[in-house]
């Protein structure tokens, strides 16, 4: 009788152990980015044709041909137009960059009075054995990214819309979240002068999924053609 019920609670522990790997497996994680613009736009464009403009720094880049071809995309959603620079109404101006710093994060210590074999592979204690887990700090790299899109109109150089996104977490390549930055910058075009919200894609739609914003703000419409960005980022804390 005694083996019949240890056998029925490890049957029932395996079944609830593949329930809830099963619920993690359709969690969502998210790119956060936060989004702040300043803008003097009109809104009364009959036509909104453009072209980008560079530093001498960004001549001949192709990481930065590379990136206007992302926000050429994200632009075209918005009814903007690339055209030859001396037919166009706005200059379009990119800048980016990355950082890396240390934090301290806390990280769970694995304690088990009885591991190993003497469970035959089943602790019904979980992860952490009988007892809470201890906490240590440890230095981790926390990657900072950020875009700035500032549209100009050609003729006078009048600024007329400037918009920052930045997103920080374990993903230290740039062109892998470069498309959430384009489309968190340019999610709900134009923004009012001096808004400040919170963007959030789900990490895997390359930022071409419908985002989630703050409270206040509705949810733009996805684009109907993805951009063809980097492979898709990892997830941002």
């Amino acid at each position: 009788m005694m083996r019949y019920r240890s056998t029925s609670r490890i049957r029932v522990a395996a079944i609830l152990f593949a329930a809830c790997a099963a619920l993690l497996s359709g969690c969502t994680t998210y790119v956060t980015s936060d989004v702040i613009a300043f803008s003097a736009w009109s809104g009364s464009d009959a036509t909104r044709t453009y072209a980008f403009t560079r530093s001498p720094a960004q001549q001949n880049s192709i990481e930065q041909g590379t990136y206007e071809q992302f926000v050429s995309s994200e632009l075209a959603m918005h009814a903007f137009r690339l055209v030859d620079e001396s037919h166009a109404r706005y200059l379009v101006a990119l800048a980016y960059g990355s950082r890396t710093d240390q934090v301290l994060v806390p990280q769970p210590v694995a304690f088990s009075p009885w591991p190993g074999p003497y469970w035959g592979g089943f602790n019904p204690w979980g992860p952490w054995g009988p007892f809470p887990p201890a906490y240590v700090s440890q230095t981790v790299p926390l990657y900072s990214h950020v875009l700035g899109i500032r549209i100009t109109e050609r003729e006078g150089g009048r600024e007329v819309y400037n918009v920052t996104a930045r997103t920080s977490g374990d993903e230290p390549s740039l062109v892998r979240v470069m498309p959430y930055l384009v489309r968190s910058a340019l999610a709900d075009f134009p923004m009012e002068n001096g808004a400040v919200r919170t963007v959030r894609l789900p990490a895997g739609s390359g930022g071409s999924a419908p985002n989630e914003v703050s409270p206040g703000h509705a949810a733009p419409t996805a684009p109907a053609n993805p951009t063809n960005a980097a492979p898709a980022a990892a997830p941002a804390h």
